[in-house]
């Protein structure tokens, strides 16, 4: 079934804020974080830290998706702009966050974590790891809901018509007329991947009921981390043959290699590197935390 998307990305205004869709789903993929991550510590999986450390680890970890994530999406995506406007790099609400550079925002802010804790940095990713894919998953149904990041053309049923991803003549029409359109089967022609769902399936869903279960008996130092890397790499490697290239880069090689895509294969290999390395590494064993009676 070809569905027309038209959903407002702004969830609700107060005054003159304006409260989108993304950034909720943000909110919601911290709250999850936070709730699993206070079973996982109830349950000894970091001996030795209780809650308000971890409520620490998690404040460095947002605010290191949150830096990292605008910093990276610059970077490797943003440059010419940047170069163009320097101010764009603050305009966080005017959209453009990266995976990967959250994800060295967030090893960067573990590391510091760990240091202060004096824990090795690894049982702390390998604690943190289960905790992300919620927040991937809900980071791309905002995606879903703002309309952005699509995928290519597609004939199958399940196309979705994105307005901003119509021809340009055909942009700008009112709301009922695209409606009127979209039910005449005039816009068929223009039906695109969901992408933003099957990554949010892949990255988040997937990822996270893998790694909740392998995670759920003690497991060598590096495994669980490279379990995370491996999966993500590759399922962002694959999803990336159907979804639109940043229009700023296009294609990098081939006619296929998207930014995405180069950007994943590090990750692959990290990701076998590490579960190569955790044989014989040591086990940490978990040690329940003991709530006193009241």
């Amino acid at each position: 079934m070809i569905v027309l998307h038209q959903i407002d990305p702004i969830a609700f205004s107060l005054g003159p804020l304006r409260v989108h869709w993304y950034g909720l789903m943000y909110a919601v993929g911290f709250l999850v974080a936070w709730w699993l991550g206070r079973l996982r510590i109830r349950a000894g999986r970091l001996p030795g830290v209780d809650g308000d450390a971890f409520a620490d680890l998690l404040f460095y970890s947002m605010l290191g998706v949150i830096l990292g994530g605008r910093l990276g999406w610059v970077l490797f995506y943003g440059l010419g702009e940047l170069v163009r406007d320097p101010l764009m790099i603050v305009r966080v609400w005017d959209g453009g966050m990266s995976f990967h550079g959250g994800l060295l925002g967030v090893l960067l802010a573990s590391w510091l974590w760990s240091r202060r804790h004096r824990l090795h940095f690894f049982d702390t990713m390998d604690f943190v790891a289960p905790l992300v894919p919620p927040g991937l998953g809900f980071g791309r149904i905002g995606n879903y809901i703002g309309g952005e990041l699509w995928g290519k053309y597609t004939e199958a049923g399940w196309g979705v018509v994105f307005p901003s991803g119509l021809p340009r003549e055909l942009q700008g029409m009112e709301p009922a007329m695209l409606r009127a359109q979209f039910e005449a089967g005039a816009l068929d022609a223009y039906a695109r991947h969901p992408s933003q769902l099957y990554q949010a399936v892949l990255e988040g869903l997937v990822m996270f009921c893998v790694l909740w279960w392998f995670s759920s008996t003690p497991r060598p130092r590096y495994a669980v981390s490279g379990m995370f890397a491996l999966l993500y790499g590759l399922f962002r490697f694959a999803v990336e043959f159907v979804r639109v290239p940043d229009a700023q880069l296009g294609y990098l090689a081939f006619g296929w290699l998207t930014m995405g895509q180069v950007l994943s294969l590090p990750l692959v290999a990290l990701g076998l590197f590490l579960l190569w390395r955790s044989r014989g590494a040591p086990v940490l064993q978990s040690q329940p935390v003991v709530e006193e009676a009241r």
